[in-house]
């Protein structure tokens, strides 16, 4: 739990590319579907567009779950929209979205990582998609 915190806090929250490195295996693999590659560069690259879209982004976590080799983190994803973001122009507008992550620990690293996240509701709340 406290290496996926690390994570948390020292690349989602301060943005410190350079800590994936240090807390993400090489061999890392992605099943989200949101990195390519699905691999340690893959999310480095990922993170660079989202802090682009999202300067001011953070998270904060509201529970964790730790069996065997895997953390599970419900969090909430705050941001402001201030850069183009999947086609979308930047629209200066806050979202608040919470995220499910599931991550496999091996040697003290992270190397595997799977995600569930309300991106509805996060287009909703950009104004790309009407609400309900």
């Amino acid at each position: 739990k406290a290496l996926v915190r690390r994570f948390v806090e020292e690349v989602q929250c301060q943005h410190n590319l350079a800590a994936l490195d240090e807390l993400f295996s090489p061999d890392f693999v992605d099943h989200s579907g949101m990195t390519n590659p699905p691999s340690l560069e893959g999310s480095r690259q990922f993170f660079s567009m989202m802090f682009a879209a999202f300067p001011d982004m953070r998270f904060v976590i509201r529970q964790q779950i730790a069996e065997g080799d895997k953390v599970l983190t419900h969090k909430t994803l705050h941001a402001t929209q201030l850069g183009p973001f999947m086609g979308t122009p930047a629209t200066g507008k806050t979202v608040a979205v919470d995220v499910m992550d599931i991550f496999t620990v091996a040697g003290g690293k992270i190397t595997e990582h799977w995600t569930v996240g309300d991106m509805l509701r996060m287009m909703q709340q950009l104004g790309v998609v009407p609400g309900p």
